[in-house]
């Protein structure tokens, strides 16, 4: 699979805004990309954002940017003042963002088999009675809560 590096146009008529993406040579210009490197809008000249690490990796595995991109990329590490968005915020890869989510998923149920214990406990507290006898009668439901 040969891998370009080039634009793919979005926004709207007469107000285009470029993504910077990884995509198959083979596919359409708007097509399923692989990865999402950038924007940049050539209306005010700004590259709303720019991924210059995981750009420059894409180049290290053998993907070929197009000239456009090439001077795009050229002219961002000239000035990159031109940047509107100046520090990516890390976004977690898909594993940590499943284990992050495993582990909120068991925080969440530790507490709430905490909170239902403690009304169990409430609940299954013996309610005092005028008098009890020794032997209910068998039509009488059980007060005691069993386990299940």
């Amino acid at each position: 699979m040969a891998v370009r590096l080039r634009l793919s146009r979005i926004g709207k008529k007469n107000a285009p805004v470029f993504r910077i993406i990884a995509i198959d040579s083979r596919k359409m210009r708007d097509g399923m990309l692989i990865e999402n490197l950038g924007t940049y809008n050539p209306v005010t000249d700004k590259y709303v954002r720019f991924n210059v690490e995981r750009f420059e990796e894409w180049l290290k595995k053998g993907a070929l940017p197009t000239d456009s991109v090439k001077k795009l990329y050229v002219r961002f590490k000239k000035h990159p003042e031109l940047a509107v968005e100046q520090a990516l915020v890390e976004q977690p890869t898909p594993e940590q963002a499943t284990i992050e989510q495993l582990a909120d998923k068991q925080t969440s149920t530790e507490q709430s088999s905490t909170e239902q214990s403690s009304t169990e406990k409430v609940a299954a507290a013996p309610t005092p009675t005028a008098k009890s006898s020794p032997e209910a009668p068998a039509s009488a439901p059980s007060t005691t809560a069993t386990p299940k």
